[in-house]
């Protein structure tokens, strides 16, 4: 353990009030910190540095107990790097959030009546541009309700100035190296927010549609396909079957009729066809189906578009002006009529993208975009794990990883919006095609225009690891704090914005990854496992549990949940047993520094130690010990149980209990305990700090007299361990355990005395009668002192006189009762197991749940016999 160099103790013995409230603490010592620059970060510094980036929120966005969670363990990380004596950077910033924030003004101008259209782009986006001021950004503040150590001076958004250079610059690059390229592929088209969407931004769940089996071509050249989206039949430009499926093979390569159409369309043969599903044969619409297209390719298929941005059919015919869901029922009618609909399957549960923000049904569909070749950058990205510059934890996450990066299909990386960073490509009047750079002007003159575009939003939150550090520029910035330490991210954006920053940061910085350690989390879910969600009726809002019971019980709730790359269950409960746990440190504190609990001077020998303070010393070596262990594997639920244990049941229901009868008698032991005691507090409270950084705050300076525990030194195993006094106080522990186990069982009140005979002559326990006698509630034995019960514990014995205590007659009456029952569960359990016939035909788990309920009689049984033989006679 460390001396603390801002460590003063205080000239008076400090008070505390009788209660902690959090809320009348919390603002005010935060804002205390940001004033005093604790958070900053130099890069001048020759401290080592630590780096890690928030995971940028939405600029549309509130705090979620997804955020509140991962903030919290960041935050616990870089705390207690900066009291390690680390430069501590921790970036700050939000996204632009191109989507989901111009729905937001989309959906306020409709309140107006008017659409961006009606503005315009130019008007529109200044009006964007207002919003984001007024409105959007609410997370910071809330970040600051959860005490989040972030260095607030380097706050950066990704359209502000700087990180719109270092966009336009990468692009710049990738173009010239060839590795953006526009072409017209297979996109995810959402027809209600009129642009191309990620992957990530298409959810999938499984809705009730049909479907429908049809036969196209005339006689002999009949074939039979089906599909759940009867409207694309309108763009099918051949029928695929397998080559080696013998049933086809006398119609591939022939052209037969497409119903409804003036057409006929070739028979293919593809190995992607499998020909032990359905009818072994489907139909190829290649402008409407990411695996259609692949096949047309193959074939040199023509593209049909049958929809426009809006899914609504531009065939010519009966079915043009309407939308894909009328059409589809139409063309259904249609082929009825005709008598080719051989089977109609409704409803049909089957598996179907949309759009995150809109919940639109995403449509398939073929578009002239713009792409990043993610060959050579994947690659790069995959190298970096596999040769050890960057670490996945936990290790078993790295499969998904690759199974990713080895598989990455090019990446389209234009948006139909408007807001967002314009993709710097200008189209000439004849033809010509010039992408701008930074530093570059754009071509001018007649018929020069910029692409309509934006970029998505993962391409600029795919730069933040260096972009927020100055990138391009060679600042001293990004010298001294790039790479990252640490990225700690939820596993759902492994494959999207991980891979994103890996691929980026190994382009950008000549091969140097982004990161040291990639440490994955899980997800917030209800205390039952369920997904939160408003229609779920089980979100909840972190706000509403930190006004309700402080900050640091909701961090302490979602850090003791937290184990690497596995989903958090939390409840209001386990929140409000966080709070007692502040409320315990709050009270345990108070009282010590009424009992003199001091941090003056040097600790005393050990010679001049009792038992009790040489264990508890000792073990707070090993609990210092286990807690960096922890942190450094990221195993934040083990570090915060191993504390909550040790604060609780080690320090302040035994240390605190076992002293206190040294503190009433006074003299040079007590004054060695005072020492002690001081010692186990400040140590506590600053390995407590990180994950509850408000209490541990008032408590350590005040304890202390030091100016702040966010500055104050990380605790250090001083190697001190004290086996013999370890296994002393842990006989006492099982004595008092013992006899507290028998006092419940008699049906004794915790506050109740007992006249009681302690031999413990020759035994670890001598030294300890006082506080023995203090902790069980035990008197002097006396004059009339009648020995009912006794109980040998560990070479003591313990002598209770309970006459006139307890009701023995009614007693043994119930004990008796108890006994016959658990006696018939007994004989219950043990014929059906005695029953051959019963156990061939029981299921196992019925089998196993008998052999639980033998058990637990047998348990029972062992009990309840020996409180009956502990009871005086009657």
């Amino acid at each position: 353990m460390t001396e603390n160099a801002q460590q003063q103790p205080p000239a008076t013995t400090p008070e505390l009030p009788t209660q902690y409230a959090p809320a009348e603490v919390e603002g005010t010592l935060y804002e205390r910190w940001v004033e005093r620059g604790y958070f900053d970060a130099d890069a001048k510094s020759d401290k080592e540095p630590f780096t890690v980036v928030i995971p940028p929120p939405n600029v549309t966005g509130s705090l979620h107990l997804g955020h509140a969670f991962e903030h919290t363990l960041i935050d616990a990380l870089t705390r207690r790097k900066r009291m390690q004596g680390y430069e501590v950077l921790w970036q700050p910033g939000m996204d632009h959030a191109g989507i989901a924030t111009q729905n937001v003004v989309e959906r306020e101008l409709g309140k107006e009546g008017k659409s961006r259209h009606d503005l315009g782009r130019e008007a529109f986006v200044e009006r964007v541009w207002q919003w984001k001021g007024e409105s959007g950004g609410q997370i910071s503040g809330q970040m600051r309700r959860l005490g989040d150590g972030v260095a607030w001076s380097r706050e950066r958004f990704t359209m502000d100035e700087g990180l719109s250079q270092a966009v336009q610059t990468i692009f710049k690059r990738l173009y010239d190296d060839e590795l953006i390229y526009r072409a017209e592929r297979i996109i995810n088209w959402c027809p209600r927010c009129l642009t191309a969407i990620s992957d990530i931004e298409v959810e999938y769940q499984d809705d009730d549609g049909e479907l429908v089996s049809m036969t196209y071509g005339e006689g002999d050249e009949t074939i039979v396909v089906a599909t759940t989206r009867a409207e694309t039949m309108l763009g099918d430009t051949a029928v695929a079957v397998h080559p080696d499926d013998e049933r086809y093979k006398h119609l591939v390569g022939k052209q037969i009729k497409l119903p409804l159409t003036d057409r006929s369309i070739p028979v293919v043969a593809d190995t992607h066809v499998d020909p032990e599903f359905g009818t072994g044969a489907v139909k190829v619409t290649p402008a409407h189906d990411p695996n259609d297209f692949e096949i047309g390719q193959r074939h040199d298929l023509p593209n049909i578009t049958v929809m426009d941005e809006h899914a609504v059919i531009t065939v010519p015919g009966p079915f043009q002006g309407l939308d894909r869901l009328e059409a589809r029922s139409a063309i259904v009618g249609a082929l009825r009529a005709e008598g080719r609909i051989v089977a109609e399957k409704r409803p049909y549960s089957h598996s179907v993208g949309h759009c995150s923000r809109c919940k639109t049904t995403i449509e398939p569909r073929l578009s002239m975009q713009w792409w990043v070749k993610v060959g050579p950058l994947a690659k790069a990205a995959g190298d970096a794990v596999r040769d050890g510059k960057v670490k996945i934890h936990p290790q078993e996450m790295e499969k998904r990883y690759f199974d990713w990066v080895d598989n990455l299909h090019d990446w389209c990386i234009s948006r139909q919006l408007w807001w967002g960073h314009r993709i710097p490509v200008w189209y000439g009047p004849n033809g010509e095609i010039v992408c701008v750079g930074p530093d570059e002007e754009a071509p001018t003159g007649e018929g020069w225009t910029q692409d309509t575009d934006v970029l998505d939003t993962w391409f600029s939150s795919g730069l933040w690891p260096f972009s927020t550090l100055g990138w391009p520029e060679r600042t001293d910035s990004l010298a001294k704090f790039y790479p990252n330490s640490v990225l700690v991210t939820g596993y759902d954006i492994l494959f999207f914005w991980v891979a994103r920053m890996m691929m980026f940061g190994l382009y950008a910085m000549d091969g140097t990854p982004p990161f040291h350690t990639i440490a994955l989390h899980g997800m917030v879910r209800d205390q039952f496992g369920k997904k939160m969600s408003k229609s779920f009726g089980n979100a909840v809002n972190p706000l509403d549990w930190m006004d309700k019971y402080g900050s640091d019980a909701l961090r302490f709730t979602l850090a003791r949940g937290a184990n690497p790359g596995v989903d958090v269950p939390i409840g209001e409960d386990w929140v409000q047993g966080s709070r007692n746990f502040a409320n315990k440190i709050w009270n345990a504190t108070r009282f010590a520094l009424m009992n003199g609990a001091t941090v003056e001077g040097p600790l005393p020998d050990a010679a001049e130690m009792s038992a009790t303070d040489r264990w508890i010393l000792s073990r707070l070596n090993t609990v210092v010990a286990e807690v960096d262990a922890y942190y450094e594997d990221y195993q934040f639920a083990k570090l915060s149980d191993a504390l909550f244990h040790f604060a609780w049941d080690e320090v302040f229901d035994w240390y605190v209990e076992l002293s206190k009868t040294t503190f009433m008698a006074g003299g040079p032991a007590a004054e060695v305990s005072k020492r002690v005691l001081g010692e186990v507090l400040d140590v506590t409270l600053r390995l407590l700090h990180p994950v509850v950084p408000f209490v541990t705050e008032t408590l350590w300076t005040t304890l202390t007299g030091g100016e702040s525990v966010v500055i104050a030194e990380w605790p250090t195993d001083s190697g001190f361990r004290d086996a013999g006094a370890e296994k002393e106080i842990a006989s006492v522990q099982d004595l008092v355990t013992e006899v507290r186990r028998f006092r419940a069982d008699q049906g004794l009140q915790p506050g109740q005395k007992v006249p009681a005979r302690l031999t413990l002559d020759g035994t670890p326990f001598a030294a300890h009668e006082a506080a023995v006698r203090q902790l069980l509630r035990l008197q002097p034995e006396g004059e009339a002192f009648a020995a009912t019960a006794t109980l040998p514990v560990a070479g003591a014995t313990v002598a209770l006189d309970l006459s006139g205590t307890i009701d023995v007659a009614a007693e043994r009456k119930r004990l008796a009762k108890d006994l016959a029952a658990a006696e018939k569960e007994k004989a219950q359990a043990t014929a059906k197991l005695g029953n051959e016939a019963f156990l061939a035909k029981a299921p196992d788990q019925v089998v196993d749940k008998i052999r639980g309920r033998l058990a637990k009689a047998d348990e029972d049984i062992a009990r309840l016999q020996a409180q009956l033989d502990n009871l005086p006679a009657a």
